[in-house]
């Protein structure tokens, strides 16, 4: 594994360990399983099952695509919102850290 990807995963298991109540892996879940999201999109599936604000959700998809890397940001027109993907080469890498997530808090394997 290259040293690139070295550092992302562990900037991927660092973020998810510091995850008290459950969203930062629902909110990688998600993405990983709807494959092209908006934050509104992520907001209203979040708020289902977390008490999470709009600027919450944003906050987090902010830092998952500068500071972890791991989404790509396409916005069609100024007047259309930014519809994040999972980047392909990070799929298998964001797999197993949520695998390794669920192993170590017994955290439910659903988003």
């Amino acid at each position: 594994m290259s040293s690139f990807r070295t550092k992302i995963k562990r900037r991927l298991e660092r973020y998810l360990e510091l995850d008290a109540d459950g969203i930062r892996y629902a909110v990688m879940k998600t993405i990983l399983k709807v494959k092209r999201i908006t934050v509104d999109l992520l907001h209203n599936t979040l708020s289902k099952k977390f008490k999470v604000t709009h600027k919450t959700v944003a906050s987090m998809v902010g830092y998952i695509h500068s500071k972890l890397g791991i989404l790509h940001a396409q916005k069609q027109s100024y007047k259309t919102h930014i519809v994040y993907t999972l980047r392909d080469e990070y799929v298998d890498l964001v797999i197993s850290v949520l695998r390794r997530a669920v192993d170590a808090k017994n955290l439910p394997t659903a988003a």
